[in-house]
């Protein structure tokens, strides 16, 4: 093979490798849009309860995932400010003490919850995994225990 030959190979090759590397400089980056679902949009909690106010001072948002053994039920509690409960698995009935209300929120579902009435939630016969997002302050708890209760979480 002459070095004629030789050379046209090299180059034959560095062409080859340097086309996709040029190519990929110069081809932008898409943009899209995402696909928006909304889960959740409302002025009131699941049994009713209209949302009247927000904490006062500065806003805080908290999101925790919360795990429930199935067949529990977290202790009676209240909440002092508005959140959103997302159902990752498993199944939540919501109660509320005073008045029995109840509502079963499924896999894929999402709630508002209830702020300053007593409820609890309860587990399915599977774990139930929940993703909870409140809209507090700094400093204020997310969720107080009912007299004679322990902790939510």
């Amino acid at each position: 093979m002459t070095f004629k030959e030789i050379l046209g190979i090299i180059v034959t090759l560095l062409g080859t490798i340097a086309i996709p590397s040029a190519f990929s400089q110069q081809t932008p980056t898409p943009i899209a849009s995402g696909h928006r679902e909304i889960l959740l949009e409302t002025t009131k909690s699941w049994n009713g309860t209209p949302y009247t106010h927000y904490p006062f001072g500065q806003p805080q948002l908290t999101t925790i995932k919360l795990t429930l053994a199935p067949r529990t039920v977290l202790p009676w509690h209240t909440h002092p400010f508005p959140n959103s409960v997302y159902v990752l698995s498993g199944t939540l009935t919501l109660r509320d003490r005073d008045d029995g209300k109840t509502l079963v929120v499924h896999q894929g579902q999402a709630v508002g919850e209830s702020v300053d009435v007593v409820h609890r939630g309860e587990a399915g016969n599977e774990p139930t995994v929940l993703l909870i997002t409140y809209a507090g302050t700094p400093g204020v708890p997310t969720s107080t225990p009912a007299k004679g209760q322990k902790a939510e979480y």
